[in-house]
């Protein structure tokens, strides 16, 4: 008889569900992870909402940034500051 898969709580199931989704999660700790997720509604929600990120993001496919948002976007980023909201 198998052995019940061990309890993991919110912040270990949220950690090994990249690997989940990849179906890269080993076997025993899928099981662990489907156990905590069936029994945890915000779980659930957590993992609703992820699957459904991972789906927007494949649907939009390539988009061409315009040069001057990238430029701006590069200075901010080596700059390291946030950008002034204007009023």
């Amino acid at each position: 008889m198998d052995d019940p898969p061990r309890d993991i709580g919110c912040a270990e199931c949220i950690d090994l569900l990249s690997d989940y989704v990849d179906g890269i999660l080993p076997e025993k700790q899928a099981k662990a992870l489907e156990w905590h997720i069936e029994s945890c509604p915000p779980c659930v929600a957590f993992v609703n909402t992820y699957r459904g990120t991972i789906d927007a993001a494949r649907k939009l496919g390539d988009v061409e940034i315009p040069s001057e948002l990238k430029k701006r976007l590069l200075a901010v980023l080596k700059s390291g500051k946030a950008p002034q909201q204007q009023r």
